[in-house]
């Protein structure tokens, strides 16, 4: 028997009510389609990572653990339980930088909700539509968790912000996918409260395999493990967003709006500010190699032409990607490696070797990335004013103050399509990934979204 109901607070209430009614609910049409160009990206993501070393770790320690088998882990032909495959598909997702974002939040929500949907989705052989309405609830919970947290503090507090929503946007995914009901959707809340983690540390992993863990597969795991937990029985508090010592007490002592988590639920939907990343790297990168490559494509102008390039792009964001050890996340030397390729491809992007290259060690000489609050912007637009002095004595500007990829200036179905092949054929062959990607461009028409295994399956 369920303990006596205790009262709740206004938010725990309606959130809990949103997340136990949301699937039910049609998306507009906007919201839908920007949610398929969500999915796709994701998608191509795991099936990327599952090749690299972060995605075969986690094939390999998913092979020891067997289970029961519920769900596909991408890309292979292993079948796990739900919670095994959502962190295998979760750490593949996050393997690299090719993965969505949310920018104000400061999370990558796909790398976590979708591997949670699909879980549950395989599990319980649920319809395309029924998981896609899910996955828009995963990225409205988690963005604005972190949105009442103020993302920026909260990182700079040693937390990352990503774990921490992607792991409520998960388990909100996971329980409505599973039909839990208002108070117990309140008790899966207060179990991703207690699974709550991630430290800023993640950053100094030069192999990209804890952040991958603690970005993709420990969120989507942990989520859908609390959601079944519930499903299965388990009770608890009934409202860890307040009460004595609460969830924001915990984790932002500062006064916050707290309301944040509600307002607007159903209306304003988070997944519309999500950004996809043109280039495979870093999000605060997108700005400055945006404006690089216009340069480059107007004026013909390469590393030997330049005496010196100044980029300025908002302060906050610079902390993240300045002279970072990771090839993927160092604005510096990919401004370097685009300055001598023209261009930046997944595989320069994510060679390790060019970080010592004398090339572009000395072109890094004449770059410099100036931090400027002017551009902060909470909307994280990916904003970037640029100066280059060439040679020949002439002075080039550009600026954007909505990279290609960001909410503003998104992808192109055309061009998500492109980017997803290039990331998909090498692992599954051209036929077959054409074939998953027109399934996934149709995914509200799938009757059992266990039937994208026959497509993906290596």
């Amino acid at each position: 028997m369920n303990p006596p109901q205790r009262n709740v607070s206004e938010l725990a209430a309606a959130l809990s009510a949103y997340i136990a009614g949301a699937v039910r609910k049609p998306l507009p049409r906007e919201v839908a389609a920007r949610a398929k160009l969500h999915l796709v990206d994701t998608f191509a993501a795991m099936v990327s990572g599952s090749r690299l070393l972060p995605g075969k770790k986690a094939i390999a320690y998913t092979k020891s653990l067997g289970g029961k088998p519920e769900a596909g882990v991408v890309g292979t032909r292993i079948v796990t339980s739900a919670a095994n495959a959502a962190l295998a598909n979760g750490m593949f997702g996050h393997a690299d930088e090719t993965d969505d974002t949310h920018p104000p939040s400061l999370t990558h929500p796909g790398t976590s909700v979708l591997p949670a949907a699909l879980a549950i989705g395989e599990r319980n052989r649920l319809a395309g539509q029924v998981v896609l309405r899910a996955v828009v609830l995963g990225y409205d919970i988690c963005a604005r968790l972190l949105l009442a947290l103020k993302p920026m503090p909260f990182l700079r507090s040693g937390h990352h912000a990503g774990a921490f929503g992607q792991l409520f946007g998960a388990a909100a995914t996971a329980g409505a996918l599973l039909k839990l009901d208002a108070r117990r959707v309140r008790y899966l809340l207060s179990y991703a409260a207690q699974q709550a983690s991630g430290m800023y540390t993640m950053f100094r992993d030069p192999e990209h395999i804890e952040k991958a863990y603690a970005m993709g597969g420990m969120p989507a795991h942990n989520g859908v493990a609390g959601a079944l937990m519930v499903a299965h029985g388990f009770t608890g508090v009934e409202d860890v967003f307040s009460g004595e010592r609460d969830f924001f007490y915990t984790f932002a002592p500062e006064e916050i709006d707290r309301n944040v988590m509600i307002r607007g639920l159903g209306r304003d939907y988070e997944i519309l500010r999500g950004g996809i990343k043109r280039w495979p790297v870093g999000g605060p990168i997108q700005g400055p190699l945006h404006v690089l490559h216009d340069l480059i494509r107007q004026h013909g102008i390469g590393a030997l032409d330049v005496e010196r390039l100044v980029a300025r792009m908002p302060d906050k964001e610079l902390e993240i990607v300045n002279n970072r050890d990771m090839p993927d996340i160092s604005v510096q030397h990919l401004l370097a490696v685009m300055l001598l390729d023209g261009g930046v491809t997944f595989a320069s992007a994510h060679d390790f070797r060019r970080m010592k290259d004398p090339k572009a060690l000395e072109l890094r000489k004449r770059i410099e990335v100036v931090g400027d609050p002017g551009l902060t912007d909470v909307q994280r637009r990916w904003r970037c004013v640029m100066e280059v002095k060439l040679r020949d004595g002439r002075s080039l500007t550009h600026q954007t103050m909505a990279a290609k990829g960001s909410f503003e200036n998104p992808l192109t179905p055309v061009e998500e399509n492109e980017k997803a092949l290039d990331l998909i054929a090498p692992v599954l062959g051209k036929a077959r990934s054409l074939a998953l990607l027109f399934t996934l461009w149709n995914f509200d028409l799938l009757k059992d979204v266990r039937a994208l295994r026959r497509l993906y399956a290596r």
